[in-house]
């Protein structure tokens, strides 16, 4: 006889008391932390155990792209768990893991082709750059400041924002380095100078000591910051000449996010190693890839890999990634989200006409962001860096509390739905980020 029974459902106040008292939060506080409890989760929407709906318009954490309880990805994985839930990934192969390097392979970049699965985005940064060392026999990585590539050791020292300031000192060896997006260089002429600047840093450094440069092709949580046009061709050509491998962290940017499969794709590049997690499995498991180009992964021919964990390449998490693929291209999300961010532009557009209180606004695909300031003529941020404000407090808990899961980070509001989401639900998002912008708008002066 089974005696197993179900527990009784825990109410929102419990869940929230017990998670605080025996569980820690990342990035907090303990004693600040107000966590949302959550029971249940449908599309782009997740449920309250009292029953309040929230709009996720942060798709978690930029990665549930597929929205939440897609019955294909759910069923996939239990039909994997019935079938073999686990083996050693080192000496034994499954059929899951064939599959999902084949159709990886089909839609990297380029000629990348061969995938090393890891258990997410900042443990696949960590063999990237564990394999650019090896192949080059070179110990330095460059980095940008306005990065953010995972918080294990070695990607928090690759990270460039103030999340790695307590870490250190981290990993010996990494260079963070300027790009377009500071002081006078913030407009679509600045890739040259970017350039310029990376390049006088290459020579400085030494470029026969430089491993990799590693960068988001498409800047997320430090403000969703595009390229202009010419800067990723000419990363491209300045590590080809000086054997340098050049890193695309496509953790966040990847899996449709951008309208690309891969952000790098919107300028023909091709790095040698290529990133991945977030959007790989939508989140529905813990998984990351590291991508590598032929000409890198034939070092390994002869010579062995020394990197692996119990839980890389588990079938499980795999069939997620191989299910949550086949939901991309049935139900053609990629197109959909480059058809999207022209309709996430003109919501942006009507704000900032709107509320002085905008600044700009960035969108790739439905990779998006509002910048806020108090004062447009010189630019002063509604909250400075690395810090907030009582204005951007109350603009998230106006949020909140009008059924809104937005990021907001800094001066900085973000709009990254999951992929599926519908035209009618961007309008309901808007309306209400609309009307939250009017508490921003009181305190500009100017």
């Amino acid at each position: 006889m089974d005696d197993t029974t179900t527990p009784e459902p825990m109410s929102a106040d419990q869940i929230v008391d017990w998670s605080r008292r025996y569980t820690l939060f990342d990035w907090a506080v303990q004693n600040r932390i107000a966590p949302i409890p959550v029971a249940r989760a449908e599309g782009v929407y997740f449920y309250d155990p009292d029953g309040k709906r929230y709009l996720d318009f942060n798709s978690q954490l930029m990665s549930v792209n597929v929205g939440h309880g897609d019955r294909r990805i759910v069923d996939a994985i239990a039909r994997q768990a019935a079938q073999v839930a686990y083996v050693n990934s080192a000496v034994m192969a499954t059929e899951v893991r064939a599959r999902l390097g084949h159709k990886l392979a089909e839609l990297f970049p380029g000629d990348i082709e061969k995938s090393f699965f890891t258990l997410g985005g900042a443990e696949a940064n960590e063999n990237a750059i564990r394999i650019a060392k090896a192949v080059t026999g070179r110990h330095k990585v460059l980095a940008r400041y306005r990065s953010y590539h995972g918080a294990t050791a070695g990607a928090i020292s690759l990270t460039g924002d103030p999340r790695r300031w307590a870490n250190e000192p981290g990993i010996p060896g990494v260079v963070h380095v300027l790009d377009w997006y500071h002081g006078t260089m913030r407009d679509e002429d600045s890739a040259e100078v970017a350039l310029a600047a990376l390049e006088e840093t290459i020579e400085l450094e030494g470029p026969s000591t430089i491993a990799a440069y590693i960068l988001e092709p498409v800047t997320g949580t430090n403000g969703i910051l595009i390229p202009p046009d010419g800067y990723l061709q000419g990363v491209r050509e300045l590590c080809d000449r000086h054997g340098i491998f050049m890193i695309a962290d496509e953790v966040m940017s990847g899996f449709g996010r951008t309208g690309r499969w891969f952000a790098v794709e919107h300028w023909s590049v091709v790095p040698d190693l290529i990133t991945c997690a977030k959007g790989l499995t939508s989140s529905y498991l813990p998984l990351g890839a590291v991508g590598l180009r032929p000409g890198v992964a034939a070092w390994f021919d002869e010579h062995s890999f020394q990197g692996g964990l119990t839980y890389n390449s588990h079938p499980v998490a795999l069939a997620a990634a191989l299910a949550t693929i086949q939901v991309y291209e049935e139900d053609g999300l990629i197109e959909r989200s480059a058809k999207l961010g022209e309709v996430m532009r003109r919501h942006h557009e009507r704000l900032a006409d709107r509320h002085p209180s905008v600044l700009s606004h960035r969108n790739i695909g439905l990779f998006g962001c509002l910048e806020l300031v108090r004062n447009r003529s010189t630019g002063e941020p509604m909250a400075g860096f690395n810090t907030t404000s009582p204005e951007m407090g109350a603009l998230s808990r106006f949020l909140l509390d009008n059924g809104m899961f937005v990021f907001v980070h800094w001066n900085q509001l973000m709009t990254n739905p999951p992929l599926t989401i519908s035209e009618e639900e961007l309008a309901e998002g808007f309306e209400v980020i609309d009307r939250a912008l009017e508490i921003t708008d009181k305190a500009v002066v100017g």
